[in-house]
């Protein structure tokens, strides 16, 4: 859980305005004034001086966000990993601060969730193109039809680079783990044999990948680390089964929702069909999270 290590920000010192900018004549040397032959180096003035270009329009620079935006959901999941898993009071109140108060609502939630939402759409792609044209064609496609005919586990496991590329952000690292994490629940899910996946286990599979993303994101975000996990290893491992469980059920809601509005998935609707699914799941855990606390 939350295996990925987030950005502890710049140090002190630096200056709102780098100094490089200057002001009106600070720090900033005079350009080079280009003559006209004249002696001494001497230039005459134009009847027609050339007027300076106007600045670039430039967005504002949001405000920082809140540091402790994260405290909320962070004590509520401290108490939930200290109960062993039982208390899906705090729970539910952990995720729904989360998505509320964390993120600042279920858009801006799925927001955050940007090489995972590129990641879900391919790989969702590649299960549509494998059902269409079969997985064979589907893998030729990708320059990867030596993987034709291996065990699933392998053909995803080459499919890494293209699923998940670069791996150097955090919420690339996210994405790849998410992906990692799925392949290994193949086989638990009885998924083995890409080239007769039916439409429900093609939503199976991006169930799983969507599920391991969102619990990496928020085990980032609220800093589980800093969260002490039982000693036990049976309740922690309670703890985690309890979170994967409660994040899948919002998945599962989400992708029936949008299977029922998109029943036919082209190649152009693949990626706002995903965008719509995390956003949905969000709602859907937030919701879930305050009928756990309201009960």
């Amino acid at each position: 859980m939350g295996t990925s290590t987030a950005y502890g920000g710049p140090g002190g010192g630096t200056p709102l305005v780098p100094s490089w900018l200057g002001g009106a004549g600070e720090g900033v040397p005079p350009a080079p004034v280009p003559t006209d032959g004249s002696p001494n180096g001497e230039e005459a003035a134009s009847p027609h001086p050339t007027a300076l270009p106007a600045p670039p329009n430039r967005p504002a620079i949001p405000a920082a966000a809140d540091p402790s935006r994260f405290s909320g959901a962070r004590n509520s999941f401290t108490r939930f990993a200290g109960s062993g898993g039982g208390d899906r009071v705090n729970l539910g109140r952990a995720v729904s601060r989360y998505v509320s108060t964390s993120s600042g609502g279920a858009r801006q939630a799925a927001q955050r969730m940007g090489a995972s939402r590129g990641a879900g759409a391919r790989l969702l792609g590649f299960l549509a193109d494998s059902q269409v044209r079969g997985v064979r064609e589907a893998l030729r496609s990708l320059n990867l039809e030596a993987l034709a005919g291996r065990p699933i586990a392998e053909i995803f496991v080459g499919l890494a680079d293209y699923i998940c590329p670069g791996a150097g952000t955090v919420d690339e690292g996210i994405a790849r783990e998410a992906y990692i994490e799925t392949i290994i629940e193949l086989t638990t899910e009885g998924l083995t044999d890409l080239s007769t996946f039916t439409p429900d286990q093609m939503q199976t599979v991006f169930e799983l990948y969507a599920t391991h993303a969102i619990e990496a994101r928020i085990c980032n975000d609220i800093g589980i680390k800093a969260v002490t996990m039982p000693a036990d290893a049976q309740a922690a491992h309670r703890v985690e089964a309890q979170l994967r469980d409660f994040i899948r059920g919002g998945v599962s809601d989400a992708l029936s929702k949008a299977r029922e509005a998109t029943p036919n998935l082209t190649p152009a609707r693949i990626q706002s069909f995903v965008d719509t699914v995390y956003e949905s799941a969000f709602a859907i855990l937030q919701a879930l999270g305050d009928a756990e606390t309201n009960q």
